[in-house]
C-alpha cells in the first residue's frame, strides 16, 4: 500500500511540475503584450527552409540554417567579431520571419519560414556547395563560421522586445543609409551611420559606362528625345541625407536614383556622372542598398579589436542583444 501511495504521488508530482515546465518549454509563440517568449532547448527550434533551386520544404535546425546563411553571406576569410556579429544579424531575420514567432513565412510558399532565393530572404547554402565554393579551404571555414555560430548561439537583436528587421549589406561607402531614405519606411533602429571601415572592399568603387543610347533605351526614350531634352542630358536634382541620389533627371523626365540603379545594374545609389562624348560615365561607391550592418565596415571594426556586440550596437541604434533560449 505504501508502495502503490509512493507510485501515485510520484505521478502527481510529475503532473504538477514537471508538464507545466515541458509546455512552457516548447511555447514558441508570443506572450501576451507581443513579449518573445523563452525556449528551454536548441533542439525545440526547428526552422523549415524553401530551398528555390530544388522546389521543396525541408527542416532544419535554427542554428544549422544561421551556419548555411554566414557561409553564403560573407565571407568566411572575416575576422572572428565580423562572422559573430553576421551570424546574429542572420538569426535574427530569421526570427523575425518565422511562424513559431509571429512571423509572415514566405508568401508564395506558407509551410515554410524562409526561403533561400536571396530575392526574397537571406542567402543560404548547403554543405555541398560550401565544399565546392572553398575546396580545401573547407574545413578551416567550416570549423571558423561553426564557433562564430556557437558563441553567439541564440543571441538576436530586439527593439522594444521585438526581433528587428536585421537588413545587412556588403560596402556602405563612407556612410549607410536609413531604411527611410531607401524604402520610405522609417525604423528608429535602421539609421544612417558613419561607416569609414569598408575602404579595403573590392567591391567600394566602381565605374559603369553607358551610351547614351542604351541610356534611353533603358528608359523608354529615344536618344533623340533624350539628347532635345531641356536642360542637361542627364543630371542629379537632389540626395538623401547619407548623400545617395535621390532624384535625377534624365532628358525630360525625372527618376528615384534607386529606379536609375536597379534599371542600369549599377552597384549602389551613391553614384556621380561623367559625361563623355556620346557616353555616360558612372562613377559609384558602395555595394547593396546601404542599409544596417555594412559586412566588410563590420570587418574593418573587428579589425581594430570591435566586440561583436559593440559592432552590432552601432549599426542598429538602440537594440538589445537578447538570448531566445533563455541561457
Amino acid at each position: 500500500m505504501r508502495r502503490l501511495l509512493a507510485y501515485m504521488i510520484g505521478i502527481l508530482s510529475f503532473a504538477v511540475i514537471v508538464v507545466p515546465v515541458l509546455i512552457t518549454g516548447v511555447n514558441l509563440g508570443k506572450e501576451s503584450g507581443g513579449n518573445m517568449t523563452n525556449l528551454s532547448s536548441l533542439e525545440s527550434v526547428m526552422i523549415n527552409v524553401y530551398l528555390h533551386d530544388k522546389n521543396k520544404i525541408v527542416s532544419m535546425t535554427l542554428e544549422e540554417y544561421v551556419q548555411g546563411v554566414v557561409g553564403a553571406e560573407m565571407p568566411a576569410e572575416f575576422s572572428k567579431a565580423a562572422l559573430e556579429a553576421q551570424s546574429v544579424a542572420a538569426r535574427t531575420y530569421a526570427v523575425k520571419h518565422m511562424h513559431k514567432f509571429g512571423g509572415s513565412g514566405v508568401s508564395d510558399h506558407p509551410d515554410a519560414d524562409v526561403s533561400t532565393d536571396h530575392t526574397v530572404n537571406q542567402a543560404w547554402v548547403s554543405d555541398d556547395v560550401l565544399k565546392e565554393r572553398w575546396g580545401k579551404k573547407y574545413d578551416e571555414y567550416k570549423q571558423k563560421i561553426k564557433l562564430a555560430v556557437l558563441k553567439t548561439q541564440g543571441m538576436i537583436l530586439t527593439y522594444k522586445d521585438e526581433p528587428i528587421n536585421a537588413l545587412f549589406h556588403s560596402t556602405s561607402g563612407d556612410r549607410t543609409a536609413s531604411a527611410k531614405e531607401v524604402w520610405g519606411n522609417d525604423y528608429p533602429y535602421l539609421q544612417s551611420v558613419e561607416c569609414k571601415w569598408d575602404t579595403a572592399s573590392p567591391r567600394y568603387k566602381d565605374n559603369k559606362t553607358i551610351s547614351v543610347a542604351n541610356l534611353a533605351e533603358s528608359f523608354g526614350q529615344d536618344a533623340v528625345t533624350v539628347s532635345a531634352g531641356n536642360g542637361d542630358l542627364i543630371k542629379i536634382l537632389s540626395l538623401t541625407d547619407s548623400g545617395r541620389v535621390a532624384q535625377i533627371k534624365i532628358g525630360n523626365k525625372n527618376f528615384t536614383g534607386s529606379e536609375v540603379r536597379n534599371t542600369l545594374g549599377l552597384r549602389s545609389e551613391n553614384f556621380t556622372i561623367e559625361s563623355k562624348g556620346d557616353e555616360i560615365i558612372f562613377h559609384t561607391i558602395g555595394y547593396g542598398h546601404g542599409v544596417g550592418l555594412c559586412q566588410y565596415g563590420a570587418n574593418g571594426m573587428a579589425k581594430e579589436g570591435w566586440a561583436y556586440q559593440d559592432i552590432l550596437k552601432y549599426y542598429y541604434k538602440g537594440v538589445e542583444l537578447k538570448n531566445i533560449y533563455g541561457s
